[in-house]
């Protein structure tokens, strides 16, 4: 039987995955589906869980499903996206990882399977959904055997990265309550200001930082969706009314929330 079901993996080039609005990638947020950021061109700079890590030329970023991640990319950067959907039969790492790939013949391999990858996609033939996967499949393998590389090992976090994870993780969790950085530290065991010292040592961010950036993006998106009116936003963000809720849109944005509205 032909399997006529969408593409459960995908393939785009770094470009369109940058399209929409530069906030949509560099604020805080969450993805459905685990990816895989190949910088074949260029540099670029990752906050995932709270720990930031620098990309360059040639190298390739893995962020798991529903990590809280930013990502900057220079204007002159070229490369390609996989996304990895969690239902996939795919292993992956637990955890995000950077690679720099440093060899001609790991290099080479990288790219012949993207490219197999792609051309399925393009293709569309029966038993696509199967396929996709397996070539997926075949980079988290090249992923973890560059991972078993000497220089590659990820090394185990410190306590630092440990309470800026859990944070982060909490962010993703509250950022719609009206909760703010003093009552999530109390949860996490801490005071304010040891979180805040962990989490500039860990990302350069402070904790209201993130947790404005990761309420702002959901604003933004919930904005320029354009069906909820402002005030139902705001109770849903946690603001308790559409004044404060129009004070922090404009406080990081320049703008009143209606501006940032999109068609209904």
């Amino acid at each position: 039987m032909n399997d006529q079901s969408p593409p459960a993996v995908t393939s785009l080039t770094l470009s369109r995955f940058c399209a929409g609005g530069a906030w949509r990638l560099q604020l805080p947020h969450e993805r459905d589906h685990h990816l895989v950021v190949f910088l074949a061109r260029g540099q670029g700079r990752c906050v995932v869980n709270g720990r930031r890590r620098g990309l360059s030329t040639n190298s390739v970023l893995f962020v798991p499903a529903h990590a809280l991640m930013s990502l900057e990319i220079g204007r002159q950067s070229y490369g390609e996206v996989v996304q990895i959907p969690p239902s996939a039969h795919v292993a992956v790492p637990t955890e995000s990882v950077l690679i720099s790939v440093r060899t001609p013949p790991a290099l080479a391999e990288l790219t012949l399977t993207l490219d197999a990858l792609r051309r399925e996609q393009a293709e569309a033939r029966p038993h696509a959904t199967e396929a996709l996967e397996a070539h997926a499949a075949l980079l988290s393998i090249w992923m973890r055997r560059m991972l078993r590389a000497e220089r590659s090992i990820p090394r185990p976090r410190d306590a630092h990265e440990t309470l800026a994870a859990a944070y982060s993780a909490m962010v993703s969790r509250d950022y719609r309550t009206a909760r703010g950085v003093p009552e999530l530290a109390h949860d996490l065991g801490v005071s304010p200001q040891d979180l805040s010292a962990s989490l500039e040592r860990t990302s350069g961010l402070a904790p209201e930082e993130v947790l404005a950036g990761r309420r702002l993006h959901e604003a933004r998106a919930m904005l320029e969706d354009g069906r909820l009116p402002v005030g139902l936003i705001a109770d849903m963000l946690g603001f308790g009314g559409a004044a404060p809720f129009s004070s922090f849109i404009q406080k990081h944005t320049g703008a009143l929330p209606d501006a940032l509205r999109g068609p209904r």
